[in-house]
């Protein structure tokens, strides 16, 4: 059973991820499950229950945007027995708050997974009885079914749709659970879609999308702000005749209104791309995120599904049975921090702040969430060096540590 909320908590000798610095020598004060504050150890109160980081790395929780699934299971299975996995794997990894990501599949399936995630959010994160702790659910990213046959890369191409089919209207019922929308911009009725969106409170994000810079345009007028996945499902510049046509990867680059997504499990993009997503987008608009699909936690070759469709494991990432493309990544998101960290050069606080606040940020929750910051939850993670947790807390409750066991279906 987890501790209680209510007694006041420190942690010690911890090396403080601020959004700006690292801090050495303060404890963190935790009460009634939010940051207290930062003071000097002599401070602490002495009927405070202390735990000692023993010089370990304390960041904010991470928060994954865009993850559907891990050890076998997937957001479309749409059960509480998915959903309880997937929270457990991505809390083993750190992650305190998430967004469980739809893949395109048949509305009826799209429709019981947002009614699974809506039931699962009211519950909030700690109903024992039903489900083990796990990562936070913040809502829904609905990825699909609106995208481009051209780019739809491992998103089953039998179910894709348009916007004019007018059905969109059966997935915004749950408008309470969805906090980001993702479709291709180009298609027809697609910009009636981002006015809804807008109008219901969703971040409309682009992806999986053959548009031009000419075809992106009204829908920046009308507030579309988010890229899905940099490099990955993106038109690129075209030519026609002499002239050079920008497309959506050159506007995630350059567009200050935009906040943009990157996949960092150094299979889908190499370093160079990486950094020059870093250097182009920054740290506060370029958000780390997982794209964990079912196969995050299992074995080299293992077969997995997304939706209605099979995959692989295979070097590390998750491949179509032909590998004629990725299918989305098997790793959680702390060990992306590490790569921009090792292979990209992003600095410590700036790689921390891409997982957190920046994400925190691209669905409205920063005022809560994704810093230490006096006032917010008490969603905290003290990592060890090579950025495995050694304990997570969220709303000011230590996760046990049955939650970080690996298990899963195969």
């Amino acid at each position: 059973m987890p501790d209680s909320q209510g007694r006041t908590k420190a942690i010690v000798n911890g090396r403080l991820a601020l959004p700006d610095r690292i801090v050495d020598g303060q404890a963190l004060l935790i009460s009634e499950g939010r940051i207290a504050g930062l003071v000097a150890p002599a401070a602490v109160p002495p009927e405070a229950e202390v735990t000692d980081a023993a010089g370990r790395l304390v960041t904010p929780g991470l928060i994954d945007l865009h993850i559907h699934g891990a050890r076998g299971y997937t957001f479309n299975d749409a059960t509480p027995a998915a959903f309880a996995a997937i929270t457990a794997a991505a809390a083993s990894a750190g992650v305190t708050g998430l967004l469980a990501t739809t893949a395109t599949g048949p509305l009826d399936q799209l429709e019981a997974a947002l009614r699974q995630a809506a039931a699962w959010v009211r519950h909030g994160i700690g109903d024992e009885e039903t489900r083990p702790l796990g990562a936070q659910l913040l809502g829904v990213h609905v990825e699909g079914p609106y995208f481009a046959p051209s780019q739809a890369g491992a998103q089953d191409p039998a179910h894709l749709r348009i916007p004019t089919d007018g059905a969109y209207a059966r997935l915004l019922d749950y408008t309470e659970v969805i906090r980001i929308f993702t479709y291709a911009p180009e298609l027809p009725g697609a910009l009636a879609l981002t006015q809804r969106l807008v109008r219901s409170g969703i971040v409309p994000a682009a992806g999986h999308s053959a548009a031009r810079e000419e075809d992106l345009r009204p829908h920046l007028d009308a507030g579309l702000r988010h890229m899905i996945h940099i490099w990955s499902g993106q038109s690129s510049t075209i030519r026609e005749g002499p002239w050079r046509k920008p497309g959506l990867l050159e506007v995630s680059l350059v567009d200050e209104r935009l906040t943009v997504e990157m996949i960092a499990d150094g299979k889908h993009l190499p370093s160079t791309l990486m950094r020059l997503a870093y250097k182009c987008v920054g740290p506060d608009r370029l958000c780390l995120i997982s794209d964990a699909t079912s196969g995050a936690g299992l074995p080299e070759g293992a077969r997995f599904r997304m939706a209605e469709l099979e995959y692989e494991v295979r070097d590390g990432v998750g491949m179509l049975l032909d590998r004629s493309a990725f299918a989305g990544s098997t790793t959680l998101l702390n060990r992306m921090v590490r790569i921009v960290i090792e292979q990209v050069g992003v600095p410590l606080v700036e790689a921390v702040r891409m997982a957190t606040l920046t994400p925190a940020r691209v669905i409205g929750v920063d005022g809560r969430k994704g810093s230490l910051d006096v006032g917010k939850d008490a969603d905290v993670v003290i990592f060890e060096e090579n950025w495995q947790p050694w304990r997570v807390m969220i709303g000011g409750v230590w996760l046990p540590v049955a939650a970080h066991v690996e298990t899963g279906r195969q």
